[in-house]
């Protein structure tokens, strides 16, 4: 199941990585968005 959702969020969500984004200066919804991707894929990787 993470798996696929690693996927789509590859495919839908941004990469703030290829954006250069400062995490220090990152919004709130920036800071939820990389939790969550960095959630998804170590699920992945795990499995």
């Amino acid at each position: 199941m993470f798996s696929i959702l690693a996927k789509l969020n590859k495919l839908l969500l941004p990469s703030f990585t290829k954006q250069q984004l400062d995490l220090s200066k990152a919004k709130k919804w920036q800071m939820a968005i990389i939790g969550w991707r960095y959630y998804v894929t170590t699920r992945a990787l795990g499995n």
